[in-house]
């Protein structure tokens, strides 16, 4: 396909799966549940962590998360007890497990009560036309506390090669305004343009069958290729994509 062709394919595709309907099944019903900032981001981190594998039981344990945390992820991250913590044994999601869980709930209270809160790492690290340094950093502050070494799996580095797909996805829900009310677009001071797409075997495949990527390892690199392809689709909103490559991998088997 041509350039103008193929932006033409992908904003119909767009159009077809950036719609309400998407919402009830995916990861993101997770922080949609709320209104206050706070327990958005939160929900939104935790649910993110979680998402591989199937999506179905994502979604569900994604959930289950929200409902260990009383329903008020905020409130349970920066007032709970440490005998409250003993609630979340048992929690597991293929290699997340409870001893994460705890973890990210006491890391999440040092980055509110010390850092000023998600928001603000991003923010701060954000460089002219990327997020992936704001990653880079954010994983540095997530690990300042005492942890076990098994944890850091769950939070990637861009720096360090990692397509950090999840965290990307995150980044994704919280920045971008779609008009279409299923990304949350509650941080205003990151623009949209330095989002990176969520890349993962069903993207990274569509793209790759569309000419958008030529690299056959799903790495940094790939990364970098797939992000400045989309960019030029559209500078303003190239992770709007994520939906039509999504959806024409898991809906449409193309």
């Amino acid at each position: 396909m041509k350039k103008d062709e193929l932006k033409d394919f992908l904003d119909s595709k767009v159009v077809q799966y950036n719609t309400i309907d998407f919402i009830e099944p995916d990861p993101i019903s997770v922080p949609h549940r709320y209104s206050l900032k706070e327990d958005v981001e939160i929900a939104g981190f935790l649910a993110s962590t979680i998402a591989w594998g199937n999506r179905k039981m994502i979604t569900k344990n994604g959930h289950r998360m929200m409902d260990l945390l009383g329903n008020s992820p905020y409130d349970f991250v920066m007032s709970h007890k440490e005998n409250q913590l003993e609630r979340l044994e048992g929690f597991v999601h293929r290699t997340f497990n409870s001893e994460d869980f705890v973890y990210f709930i006491k890391a999440l209270n040092h980055i509110y009560s010390n850092k000023g809160g998600l928001e603000a790492i991003f923010t701060k690290y954000q460089t002219e036309d990327s997020l992936q340094q704001s990653i880079h950093e954010f994983n540095k502050i997530f690990f300042e506390i005492p942890h076990q070494s098994r944890t850091r799996k769950h939070v990637a580095d861009p720096l360090k090669g990692s397509v950090a797909k999840r965290i990307n996805m995150c980044l994704r829900w919280f920045v971008r305004n779609d008009n279409a009310g299923v990304d949350l677009g509650i941080w205003k001071d990151i623009p949209m343009s330095k989002l990176s797409c969520p890349l993962d075997i069903h993207s990274g495949n569509v793209a790759r069958k569309l000419g958008l990527l030529e690299r056959k390892q799903n790495d940094g690199k790939a990364l970098l290729e797939l992000d400045t392809n989309l960019r030029l689709l559209d500078p303003k909103d190239p992770v709007k994509y994520d939906f039509a490559l999504f959806g024409l991998g898991i809906f449409e088997g193309f």
